[in-house]
């Protein structure tokens, strides 16, 4: 809940102190490709630790896992931030006329 709130005050600021609209789906192409590259690496780190320990399908598994849900969770928050940034650019266009 804390996270959440912090990238939408986060995405609001960047929206009011960014002049001009932003390009939101820029940034959702940005966000998406991140999240694929953090939930690679945790995966690979997930991966390693399960075979490690137990089996190679074990790791396997968590490797998946841990790809497909981070993934969807920074997307989430790349989403939350375009919501911010929404809200970011209406309170320039109203304070700075």
């Amino acid at each position: 809940m804390w996270l959440e709130l912090l990238v939408l005050i986060i995405g609001v600021f960047y929206g009011y102190a960014k002049p001009g609209k932003e390009d939101r789906w820029g940034l959702l192409k940005k966000g998406a490709i991140y999240g694929i590259i953090i939930g690679i690496v945790f995966g690979i780190i997930a991966f390693v630790a399960g075979a490690y320990l137990g089996s190679a399908v074990g790791g396997l598994v968590l490797f998946a896992g841990s790809v497909i849900g981070i993934f969807i969770s920074v997307i989430i928050l790349v989403v939350i931030f375009i919501i911010g940034t929404f809200i970011g650019d209406y309170l320039e266009s109203q304070f700075k006329k």
